[in-house]
């Protein structure tokens, strides 16, 4: 009989039997638990039939209780990789299950071998027949185990990767997600011999909880209400409030505000990238025609669609709202950030839909003096001038929301001379209009404008140089263009209209708002000179 070579193999010591200990004490889980006892158990083969021989490794909660088999003479029998001993002739040999960890702990055990009628023919090949999977389905495959008169053809199946897939003893292959994963059947009479196929996944559907959430509130324009307004509520299973608000389909509350709809879009994008569940692409692909539907003639984008009175109507910058769209729009056209999964005849669409938002963030660029200057957080959709929000939110020159705007603009590979100038403007006025020496500070429990030196920050609202028929127009008369303003809310006792200082308005907005911010501290101090260094301005 031709000299085999010695296996080295591990077990999991399956069938092991459960030891009492005291190993349900607290222990450290980053502290490696070494093996302290090797246990073989089985008995002596009188048929000279393979037999199955275990192990109990304790302690139970060591850090690696897996073995590998040996036997001490290969001509009288061999061991598999899980412990199953192949005799080939008559006789005793020892078994040694041997700790894989650093305790160098093992186990003997003598067993004598009868009841071997003729040689054993081992197994000398397995070639596994079947084919990558397309529909997301399982699918049985098989194996050849060569010579035809081996002693045992039994084959043990496993996978690479039990995320990927799983195989039951029969050789059937269930998927669990879309990918590659190598099928693995390995002969148990000891020969070592295995046969590998790589099978491609695809097609396969996974439900996704939070992709699951985000279609729940999704209403049939194809857009999403603000409902979970930071996204968190869609990491939950859902309240019984929760499902009566997603049940609302016809409602009519989409938005673009804080993110939403196009931070819905992404989830789901994502989760189809990982899931190939149609519903996810599908519902991803009608947000989007929400988005374009939405986009007014003149490239703006409302912050509320279908359209209703008030502010939501306006085109909207305020917290990077339109930002948010434009760049869906330009990862459309340019195919990245899983927006290549849509149909490519969207590309054309977006590529046009991002043009015209960049003329109208161009025209609704505000103008004091002659000079380009910087957006309010809102524009009148068809004047393109500046609006009020709410009533501590009047028109003016955003210190926060343009930034995002001019970061906007210098993304553009091939900048025109219009943007060029926008850009210019913009940074120069904020330049401008920079606060140098003081900073907002809490002081018992109040916020309060303190001298600090070197310190460098812009207000969040700046004057304007026209309020001809604004309600404040008579208060706005005693300031300059380009002053700072602070505001209550209108029912405050303080009343509405601009402030020269925060410390004149109400506590409540004093303390609830964001009046000051470094926002555009990265912008102007690398940002630009990067940007001009890129294009070579």
């Amino acid at each position: 009989m031709r000299k085999l070579k010695r296996l080295l193999v591990l077990s999991l010591g399956f069938f092991a039997l459960n030891a009492c200990s005291s190993d349900s004490e607290a222990v450290d889980e980053n502290k490696t638990i070494f093996v302290t006892s090797v246990i073989v158990n089985g008995s002596d083969i009188t048929d000279g039939q393979a037999k199955q021989f275990t192990t109990v490794v304790l302690p139970n909660n060591a850090t690696n209780r897996t073995v590998t088999w040996s036997v001490s003479d290969e001509s009288i029998a061999l061991i598999s990789d899980n412990g199953i001993l192949t005799p080939l002739d008559n006789g005793t040999v020892q078994i040694t299950a041997t700790a894989n960890d650093d305790s160098g702990l093992s186990a003997q055990k003598t067993v004598k071998i009868s009841g071997v009628a003729g040689p054993v023919v081992l197994v000398e090949s397995i070639s596994i027949s079947g084919s990558d999977i397309t529909d997301g389905q399982a699918k049985q495959f098989s194996v050849t185990v060569l010579p035809n008169d081996a002693t045992n053809k039994v084959v043990v199946w496993s996978v690479s990767d039990t995320s990927m897939a799983e195989i039951n003893i029969e050789g059937l292959l269930t998927p669990k997600k879309n990918g590659t994963v190598n099928v693995i059947a390995t002969a148990i009479d000891g020969s070592g011999i295995k046969g590998e196929l790589n099978v491609n996944i695809s097609g396969v559907s996974i439900k996704i909880a939070k992709a699951e959430n985000v279609l729940l509130f999704q209403r049939n324009n194809g857009g999403w209400p603000k409902y979970h307004n930071d996204f968190s509520g869609y990491d939950r299973e859902q309240t019984s409030a929760d499902l009566t608000e997603a049940s609302k389909k016809d409602k009519v509350d989409t938005t673009i505000d804080n993110n939403h709809t196009i931070g819905e879009i992404r989830i789901l994008l994502n989760a189809y990238q990982a899931s190939a569940n149609n519903d996810y692409l599908e519902a991803a692909v009608r947000g989007i025609d929400w988005v374009f539907e939405a986009q007014y003639e003149n490239g703006g984008w409302p912050q509320v669609y279908p359209l209703e009175s008030g502010y939501s109507r306006y085109i909207t910058y305020n917290d990077n709202a339109m930002g948010n769209v434009m760049n869906l729009m330009r990862d459309i056209f340019l195919e990245q950030n899983n927006l290549d999964l849509i149909d490519n005849s969207y590309i054309s669409k977006a590529q046009t839909a991002f043009d015209k938002g960049i003329d109208v963030i161009l025209q609704s660029q505000v103008v004091i003096n002659g000079i380009k200057t910087a957006w309010c957080a809102q524009h009148d959709a068809v004047t393109l001038k500046p609006k009020m929000a709410r009533s501590y939110e009047l028109a003016s020159n955003s210190g926060s929301e343009s930034v995002g705007v001019v970061k906007l603009l210098m993304t553009l590979e091939s900048p025109s001379a219009e943007v060029i100038n926008a850009i210019n403007g913009a940074v120069a006025w904020f330049e401008s209009v920079k606060i140098v020496g003081y900073a907002l500070q809490d002081v018992n429990g109040d916020k309060v404008l303190v001298e600090s030196p070197g310190n460098v920050m812009w207000a969040r609202f700046y004057t304007l140089d026209d309020y001809t028929g604004d309600q404040y127009e008579s208060m706005f008369n005693a300031f300059n263009p380009n002053e700072p303003f602070f505001c209550s809310r209108d029912t405050d006792p303080q009343g509405g209209g601009p402030r020269k200082t925060i410390a004149e308005i109400s506590y409540e907005r004093r303390n609830g708002y964001a009046w000051y911010g470094t926002w555009a501290k990265n912008l102007i101090s690398t940002e630009y000179s990067a940007w001009k260094a890129k294009h070579g301005i």
